[in-house]
């Protein structure tokens, strides 16, 4: 039996591991690429050991390594569906595979709010009330006005603990939400009643429906066909935040997100020795639907199309938005950001104190996850402990700047260093287990994504 930790694999059982779990023919598994490096053949050793590990499995993994500013490694593992009745018609997972990458949706959201400050339509530093049509201003702290700034790096008050999405069929305008007295406002715990904003970070999704509410007003376009003018089709890039409008071809290599799962008492529970249960993007099975009626009006519900964690994008895909910022606003020989703009937004503009009084570092049950932010983006500061902290590889030294993902079974990271060039993308389809019993060594992440990380950077950034 093959040890998870383990740095060498024998490659005659993962072929067999592999038609085991999914009931693909062997050489289905991995994507096909020449090995041009000699530690390129132990890196899909271990990724692959890792995806079809017989006690932590992966549906599918999709990694991407950028070493001194270019890609230098892609591959993929597992199924970006499965048919559990004839496994014959599941389909793998390939280098064009979209995810919905869940929280990495706010980096790019965040592309297209400096594309717009740059334009002049937005200011980081205003109060947003005009730009939202209504006064915005925690009841708690009515004469500190709330900014893009605070609200892109978490310290705008705002809190998810009433909800962050409403969707069409609810008519709700975003006012209705967040002002005392609205339909929905209820006892406002959208609002810090003990932070006056700017003051304290506390992660959350509920901003991001704000900005993409002021993004749609300052265009008078909604936010889905903005984003795709403003960032996909620029950076060339194949997905976007509303599914109902791919393609045939893109909607059909939509990856389904699942977990293994039993339905016991009319809900679900995890369970390893389980099916494989689609959570969400089942496209192979049913359309997608829209999610805003035709007389949508841009502006009034900016969380209908999901600025905080809805887009599809294939690690190909974000290894193109790495490499922008990583060239400082350039991709192709064209200039996307002024470089101050990607200065500014990769700035350090929170920062935990040292008694950490000026914000919250947990996230769930993740401990010590976040120390420092810039606008849109995570800073990984290199804490380490015992299943607490951001520090990205075993022996540490990677700092980094990026984000997450974690929903519906997916989680994701993307982060990287410009300074070096160096830069590393993973997106998991889903784990076959429950994340939580599997705890990192010396993070918060779980350990599956540890390992993922370590292999990444050991061989292709230390090309050991």
């Amino acid at each position: 039996m093959l040890a998870d930790d383990s740095q060498t694999v024998t490659t005659r059982l993962l072929p067999i591991l592999a038609a085991l779990m999914f009931g693909a023919t062997p050489t289905g598994l991995l994507a096909a690429s020449p090995a041009s490096e000699p530690w390129q053949p132990k890196l899909d050793a271990e990724l692959q050991a890792i995806a079809v590990s017989p006690t932590h499995p992966l549906a599918s993994l999709s990694v991407l390594a950028i070493g001194n500013g270019k890609v230098v490694y892609q591959r993929q593992f597992g199924h970006r569906y499965i048919d559990p009745v004839h496994p014959s018609k599941s389909r793998l997972a390939n280098d064009e595979t979209l995810y919905r990458v869940a929280s990495i949706s706010k980096l790019i959201t965040t592309l297209g709010v400096m594309r717009l400050v740059e334009a002049g339509k937005l200011r980081l530093d205003d109060d947003v009330s005009p730009a939202l049509g209504f006064s915005l201003r925690n009841p708690a702290f009515p004469d500190v006005p709330i900014t893009l700034r605070t609200l892109l790096n978490h310290t705008s008050s705002l809190r998810d603990d009433a909800g962050y999405y409403w969707d069409a069929g609810q008519n709700v305008h975003l006012r209705d939400v967040l002002v005392p007295g609205g339909r929905v406002h209820g006892d406002g715990a959208m609002w810090d009643k003990q932070h006056a904003p700017g003051t304290y970070f506390q992660y959350c999704n509920l901003a991001w429906g704000v900005i993409g509410s002021i993004m749609e007003r300052a265009t008078g376009e909604r936010f889905d066909r903005l984003m795709k003018r403003l960032v996909l089709d620029p950076l060339g890039l194949r997905g976007g935040f509303h599914p109902f409008d791919l393609s045939e071809a893109d909607l059909q290599n939509v990856a389904t997100l699942y977990r293994k799962r039993s339905t016991v008492a009319g809900r679900e529970i995890w369970n390893p020795s389980g099916p494989w249960i689609a959570q969400v993007d089942d496209y192979v099975n049913e359309r997608p639907v829209t999610r805003a009626a035709a007389d949508y009006v841009p502006g009034s519900n900016g969380t209908l199309f999901g600025p905080q964690g809805n887009c599809r994008l294939s690690a190909a895909g974000l290894g193109r938005v790495m490499h922008m910022l990583l060239a400082r606003g350039r991709l192709d020989g064209a200039v996307f950001l002024r470089e101050d703009s990607v200065a500014q937004m990769l700035r350090q503009s929170w920062r935990a104190d040292a008694t950490g009084s000026n914000g919250r570092s947990d996230f769930g049950s993740q401990r010590a996850l976040f120390h420092a932010w810039g606008l849109g983006n995570q800073h990984f500061l290199d804490v380490s402990g015992d299943n607490r902290g951001d520090r990205l590889v075993a022996d540490g030294g990677f700092r980094a700047v990026g984000h997450l993902g974690d929903a519906w079974g997916l989680t994701a990271a993307f982060v990287f260093d410009a300074g070096s060039g160096n830069g590393l993308v993973y997106l998991i389809g889903g784990p076959g287990f429950d994340p939580t019993t599997y705890r990192g060594k010396y993070s918060a992440f779980a350990r599956h994504e540890e390992l993922i990380l370590d292999a990444l950077y050991r061989r292709v950034i230390l090309r050991q």
